[in-house]
């Protein structure tokens, strides 16, 4: 969806105790997902995201076709406009992002990650938009990109919950990491005490901790 659009991931970076209302079940124990995140200027009504590669959730009418080639078509068509705004305007990286933001919502995640990759190159601090490109990458199935840029995400901002989020799932999804994603989920609840989601995220840790715990050796 581009600036018009009524729905967007619920991730956003100065509003970010308002994410994680809505998860599908899929993947680790406790069956919660990875969530994508939103920039700046997108609303908050919630959307889910189901495992890489798919997408699902309350997206606008508008974004409702049946097949990934009309999801492209449809992404084209609304994206023609804010394309020609940019053409006239070349390092408007809110355009940028909007328009990457509608590729993303259409599930065409490389047209996604190139401009969210733009806009980044005006703005590398803009951590939401950075962890909305590591999630792409992560749709895409590059776990490694992913983690890259979610931890250049956190150089900007150490302590923000929607990249920890993010970047333990990708761990322990992608990389088999228990650890790591018990370190992230960790920090996340440390650093965040009005976090809306600390029973979820908590759950969740209790369930990768069991699985990460071997065990004992037979005598």
């Amino acid at each position: 969806m581009g600036t018009n659009s009524s729905s967007a991931k619920q991730w956003t970076r100065p509003r970010a105790l308002a994410l994680m209302a809505v998860c599908l079940v899929t993947g680790i124990a406790a069956g919660w997902t990875l969530q994508g995140t939103r920039s700046l200027s997108r609303n908050e009504t919630a959307k889910v995201a189901n495992a890489p590669a798919v997408v699902a959730g309350s997206a606008s009418p508008a974004l409702q076709p049946s097949s990934a080639d009309e999801l492209k078509t449809m992404a084209d068509n609304q994206a023609a406009p804010m394309v020609a705004k940019l053409s006239a305007d070349p390092k408007n990286s809110d355009l940028m992002i909007s328009i990457g933001n509608l590729y993303y919502d259409a599930k065409q995640y490389p047209v996604a990650v190139d401009y969210y990759g733009r806009a980044l190159e005006i703005k590398p601090s803009d951590a939401a938009v950075r962890t909305d490109m590591a999630t792409a990458y992560w749709y895409l199935g590059d776990a490694d990109k992913a983690i890259a840029e979610f931890n250049t995400a956190l150089k900007y901002a150490p302590t923000n919950p929607n990249t920890l989020f993010n970047l333990g799932l990708v761990k322990w999804e992608g990389k088999h990491d228990g650890p790591g994603a018990i370190a992230d989920w960790k920090k996340l609840l440390a650093t965040n005490p009005g976090y809306a989601s600390r029973d979820q995220v908590q759950k969740m840790l209790n369930d990768v901790e069991k699985q990460a715990v071997k065990p004992s050796a037979k005598s």
